[in-house]
């Protein structure tokens, strides 16, 4: 099981950066159990780009849910990450519908239907990054619930819309439009534009706003962090980043089909600095 735990750590430090560098924050006695979480997510998120078609994607998803609800062993238990999430639910008690909302969710991944509305993606935020922050909650109060939902769905779903705007040309790129067609129509915004990653004055328009919600959620979330138990810290630290992140999509030379990431060492900066400061400062 320690080979496991290794290798979702390994894992956890290639494919998603800012959690790894967050859960070095975390109590060592913490560390491999978050990584195996982040580990798992990371294997659900990766699902289109492993089977690059909707069927074998919905046969993967389905794998994972085998997994959590302990159908068939085998293949199961040879596979490190399988085999460690198995051991973080019971050892901490993980409710197992978090984590297959979580799988399901990832569902609209494998498919290029547009995002329908603000609505179903902030639906989408809570299931895919709230629960994230919640269940490594969990995991640091011991398997305790940490009675936080109302600030990880405000912290969860400011980080996915500052993740998933950051992804625009990714998503773009592999026919995906992540951005709700509401918006879209609001503002008049043409998907065959986002397609074709032509920035529009349309386009910007819509993005700026998913900017502002974004915005609305980390200052909803600030008044919240005040009851939150003090142990749970590493487990919103992440969200530290969509702050530094929106400004810099704000920027006049801003331009939404370039990639645009913070550099490496202003990201540890913020995760130190958001470590070492008070929660409510932090956000």
């Amino acid at each position: 099981m320690a080979d496991a735990f290794d290798h979702c750590g390994e894992l956890v430090r290639e494919g998603d950066k800012d959690r790894f560098l967050a859960t070095l924050f975390a109590p060592p006695k913490y560390r491999r159990a978050l990584f195996a979480l982040y580990a798992f997510n990371l294997e659900v998120a990766r699902t289109r780009e492993l089977a690059r078609e909707p069927m074998p994607g919905e046969i993967r998803l389905q794998w994972w849910r085998d997994v959590l609800s302990g159908i068939g062993r085998g293949d199961v238990d040879a596979h490190p990450v399988a085999a460690a999430i198995r051991d973080v639910v019971v050892r901490y008690r993980l409710p197992p519908k978090a984590l297959a909302d979580l799988i399901d969710a990832r569902t609209f991944d494998l498919y290029d239907e547009p995002m329908p509305d603000v609505a179903y993606l902030d639906r989408y935020a809570v299931h895919t990054s709230a629960v994230l922050i919640d269940l490594a909650a969990r995991i640091l109060r011991d398997g305790r619930d940490p009675d936080i939902a109302a600030l990880a769905g405000h912290a969860g779903i400011a980080y996915a819309i500052s993740g998933l705007v950051r992804a625009l040309p990714l998503h773009a790129s592999r026919g995906q439009i992540y951005l709700p067609a509401d918006l879209m129509q609001r503002y008049g915004a043409q998907a065959a534009d986002v397609l074709a990653g032509k920035a529009t004055t349309e386009i910007r328009a819509v993005l700026a706003e998913l900017r502002l919600r974004a915005r609305q959620h980390l200052s909803a979330m600030r008044p919240l962090l005040g009851t939150a138990p003090a142990e749970i810290l590493p487990a919103l630290l992440p969200v530290a980043l969509v702050r530094p992140a929106l400004d810099r999509m704000e920027r006049r030379r801003y331009a939404p089909f370039a990639p645009s990431e913070l550099p490496q060492w202003r990201r540890q900066w913020a995760l130190w600095r958001a470590a070492r400061t008070d929660l409510r400062k932090a956000f």
